[in-house]
């Protein structure tokens, strides 16, 4: 059981977490159709897409009600009508996903009544899902925005209707990149099964080429397909923060589900392979398990630089659990944890302690380490302690095909493998370069 603490500091320093607003937007832009529309100022939406562009080097669909001074004291009503009205004009969205921000959160906007209000002066958009996630960005963190989002979706588009036996929804969590994703996806169809991913990344922020420019997300999990979610036979929620979504899926239409913490790693994988085939009643397909034969040669490869390796991680809860475990089935030792936001995961961990804190904290702690993991914002600490830093989680600015890294499947636990090991073995050689230079 490990120590959860929080630093009482009077301000952050060098901030680790992104905003729940952030993370709601990058759940909805995993929808077809979809434009994420942020109640709050235009400064708020530019950073949001700021980040997400230089992440995903992509163009990415924000917009905003663009609230001023005067507007956010008499109230965002007439800015949201607006901002709703002019999308779906211009842009014909076919679902709509708001967000609030800290300006409108801490003004108090009821977003929910604002929005049928909305629905009787303009019957026109009956047919047009509206989602709304109340993302205050004073508090909790993209995790939890994302959370947030999915469990929006799921309440307000799936509908009732016939249970078709061999589909699955799979609600996969802000710690899973568009290649996890599509790897996932290839999995579970592999098995025979029909699965709606909610939110599918894969299909939207892959990096692949449209014919043209689209205001609107041109791919990801349709509308169509959110209304036949209530019809699935089963959900497979991927990290722990999508929880509270398959709860909601089982409240409301009696689906079961199951929750998958991680899928990195010889024993998750197998976990979750062996789940699929009693799911589906067919066996595992031969090239998973020629798979796992070269993760295990893998594993006897690296492991000689893995074992008592000193490792500190800044990374988001989810993520944050998948990698330690990973790290300590490698025979990694954990130096210190860093994390952004509570999570029931955190005082599971099976490590000493855990830090709810920021990049300052981080970098105090994690002073010793033979490797840093987290985010690019964490690459100034690693020249300043001269230690290899291996990127993961969001944003990664300084390195490309962030949309089709893979950390999932045995494939995707042989490209950890391999990097972390490298990182590991030009340390070595740098050592070994500066002892001879001494003698």
């Amino acid at each position: 059981m490990a120590i959860v603490t929080a630093p009482n500091k009077p301000l952050t320093v060098n901030p680790l977490k992104q905003s729940q607003a952030l993370g709601a937007s990058l759940a909805f832009l995993g929808l077809k159709g979809m434009i994420p529309l942020f109640h709050g100022s235009q400064g708020c939406t530019a950073f949001a897409k700021v980040v997400l562009v230089r992440h995903f080097r992509e163009a990415i669909p924000l917009a905003t009600t663009a609230m001023t001074e005067v507007t956010t004291i008499l109230g965002g009503e007439e800015n949201v009508e607006q901002a709703i009205l002019t999308l779906v004009e211009k842009s014909q969205p076919e679902i709509i996903g708001l967000c609030s921000t800290g300006l409108t959160e801490t003004r108090g906007d009821d977003i929910e009544r604002f929005l049928k209000e909305i629905r009787d002066r303009h019957p026109e958009l009956d047919r047009l899902p509206i989602v709304f996630a109340p993302t205050p960005d004073f508090k909790g963190a993209l995790q939890d925005g994302f959370a947030v989002a999915v469990e929006s979706i799921v309440k307000e588009v799936p509908r009732l209707c016939a249970t078709r036996i061999e589909q699955v929804t799979i609600l996969a969590g802000s710690s899973f990149t568009p290649g996890d994703v599509q790897e996932i996806k290839k999995m579970v169809t592999s098995f025979g099964l029909v699965p709606i991913v909610v939110p599918d990344l894969s299909a939207s922020l892959d990096g692949h080429l449209e014919d043209s420019y689209s205001a609107i997300t041109a791919s990801g999990t349709t509308v169509a397909q959110l209304r036949e979610v209530g019809g699935s036979a089963f959900t497979i929620a991927l990290g722990e923060s999508m929880r509270g979504a398959a709860r909601i899926l089982q409240e409301r239409f009696g689906i079961p589900y199951e929750v998958f913490g991680q899928l990195t790693g010889l024993e998750p994988v197998d976990e979750f392979l062996h789940a699929l085939a009693i799911l589906s009643g067919n066996s595992v397909p031969e090239k998973y398990r020629r798979q796992r034969r070269q993760l295990q040669d893998a594993m006897l490869d690296t492991h000689f630089y893995f074992g008592a390796k000193r490792v500190s991680l800044a990374l988001e809860p989810d993520l944050l659990w998948s990698a330690v475990h990973f790290l300590q089935s490698m025979g990694a030792q954990i130096h210190a944890a860093v994390t952004t936001t509570r999570s029931p995961l955190l005082e599971q961990l099976p490590i000493k302690s855990v830090t709810i804190g920021d990049l300052e904290d981080f970098e105090e702690l994690a002073a010793g380490s033979d490797l840093l993991i987290g985010n690019s914002n964490v690459g100034a600490i690693a020249k300043r302690l001269s230690i290899p830093l291996y990127r993961l989680g969001l944003p990664i600015y300084d390195r490309l095909g962030n949309g089709q890294f893979t950390k999932v499947g045995y494939r995707g636990t042989m490209e950890l493998l391999f990097g972390m090991g490298n990182l590991f073995l030009e340390a070595e050689e740098e050592r070994v370069k500066h002892f001879h230079g001494d003698w």
